[in-house]
């Protein structure tokens, strides 16, 4: 029988937690396919297919060893600011609607999700699901179909995940737990406790309360630990704590900011911080803007802060200048929207690269690509073959700017500036090493470089899961 991890709020290790059970699983010989209904994020990502969906759900497919497929998310939400999102079906775009239209599409998009669901357990034969945000919200109830709905549909083994260090952890359980309705509240077999921090010795007495008060099992206390994994969406941001390291690179925080785990392997190697538009760029040794959903309305938000001044003036002096996806973009001369990426006109860019963007249809590119970086000193030349995948909107034409990859993107003449629409650019050691050789050169500062092959930090998590969490019971809750 599939299971469904539902949480008492967002941010809660929903997603980290069904990842765990996946890879645990797939230790046992247990063929798993995680799922989710409804993700609202904008760090996703491109099956080989061409679809998108959250990257909670790609991470979750990797963790079970599989290739990401758009049924394992039919229904991504990307906000886009004043109560709208673009509603992204298996993995394309629906329509952008504001949210009380949303939900006059609950039941068509309960019953696609559902068929999606029955597709993946009838190919896999087991089945992880993934809620949203906390599974209480009383007045969703009707149209929530990330969780109540879908679990009243589907009348599975649910497991309850509190974070334990936002504080309050009983009165999240118990007042979760009350609050479901009367279908899904005997669904409810088993309780997780995430992101512990102390001796579990003196927290005994407190899991013993937990399931006298509820009557139901506490499967275990997960302490606090840091494994590189993909963050799911723009609440993990805050998380995250710059290194001291000698190496500075900056990431513009844009309003609407998107993949921002692009940066996720440079953070373990570099201190890497995100700065709002608006603060200085003085000492940095690199600036990247990054992926936005909005290119348009924060670029606006960029040249009212002043920030286009910090940029120029750091690339006068020799700062690599960096853009992704809407990124780069913004670094070209003009931006034309014909209304469909934003409201209809002419924009100026940064000017740091001779191209323009222009939008001139509601379609969007989403493929996974292989290039390979031109050989143009002195960061790119060092790069070689690299993968990704494109999210955007827009086509760039280019001007006198050389190619920056073979068949995408742009660079100047002294190669410090280049621009790409390679989402996971800097996911690749070839790209992270190349960047941070030359950063870490020009200060007089030794790199080693990071190896190709790395550790699977799924099976780091895994086992982290099975020494602190009853996976017998839930592999029990599984086999009813």
């Amino acid at each position: 029988m599939p299971l469904m991890v539902v949480g008492t709020s967002s941010h809660v290790g929903k997603s980290v937690t069904v990842a765990a059970i996946c890879r645990c699983l797939v230790r046992r010989g247990i063929s798993v396919a995680p799922f989710k209904s409804q993700n609202m994020s904008l760090n996703s990502f491109v099956t080989a297919d061409g679809g998108e969906i959250g990257m909670a759900q790609a991470m979750q497919a990797w963790a079970a060893r599989l290739s990401p497929t758009t049924d394992m998310n039919p229904v991504l939400l990307k906000p886009k600011g004043d109560c709208i999102s673009q509603v992204v079906l298996f993995g394309h775009p629906y329509k952008d609607v504001p949210i009380a239209n949303y939900y006059a599409e609950t039941r068509f998009l309960l019953g696609e999700s559902v068929a999606a669901f029955r597709r993946l357990k009838q190919e896999y034969g087991q089945v992880v699901i993934e809620g949203a945000g906390g599974a209480a919200e009383v007045n969703l109830y009707d149209r929530d179909i990330a969780n109540t709905l879908l679990a009243e549909k589907l009348s599975i083994p649910l497991i309850l995940v509190a974070d334990i260090e936002r504080g309050g952890v009983f009165a999240q359980i118990y007042g979760t737990l009350k609050l479901l309705p009367e279908p899904v509240r005997p669904l409810v077999r088993g309780i997780i406790i995430n992101k512990f921090r102390g001796d579990p010795v003196i927290f005994a007495s407190g899991i013993t309360i937990i399931e006298n008060l509820t009557g139901i099992p506490v499967l275990g206390v997960v302490p606090y630990f840091s494994i590189p994994l993909p963050s799911e969406d723009s609440l993990s941001i805050a998380d995250k704590v710059h290194r001291d390291l000698p190496v500075r690179i900056a990431v513009i925080r844009l309003p609407h900011i998107s993949n921002f785990t692009d940066f996720e392997l440079l953070e373990q190697y570099a201190s890497v911080e995100y700065v709002p538009c608006g603060a200085s760029l003085a000492g940095y040794d690199c600036i990247i803007i990054p992926g936005t959903k909005n290119t348009i309305d924060d670029l606006a938000v960029l040249l009212d802060s002043g920030m286009d001044r910090e940029l120029l003036a750091v690339q006068e002096d020799g700062v690599p200048v960096i853009g992704i996806c809407g990124g780069y973009q913004m670094l070209g001369k003009t931006l034309v929207d014909e209304g469909f990426e934003s409201a209809a006109g002419i924009y100026p860019g940064l000017g740091l690269l001779d191209c323009t963007t222009r939008f001139a249809a509601y379609s969007k590119n989403t493929i996974q690509v292989r290039r390979r970086a031109e050989p143009v000193p002195p960061i790119l030349s060092s790069m070689g073959e690299v993968t990704g995948y494109e999210i955007h909107m827009g086509l760039t034409e280019s001007g006198t700017d050389r190619e920056a990859f073979s068949g995408d993107g742009r660079v100047n003449s002294d190669g410090l500036v280049f621009g790409t629409y390679m989402h996971g650019l800097f996911l690749n050691p070839s790209a992270a090493n190349a960047l941070l050789t030359y950063l870490s050169a020009k200060k007089g500062l030794p790199f080693t470089p990071i190896p190709a092959e790395r550790a699977d930090p799924y099976d780091t998590l895994a086992s982290l899961f099975e020494a602190h969490v009853n996976m017998n019971a839930i592999v029990t809750l599984l086999e009813e």
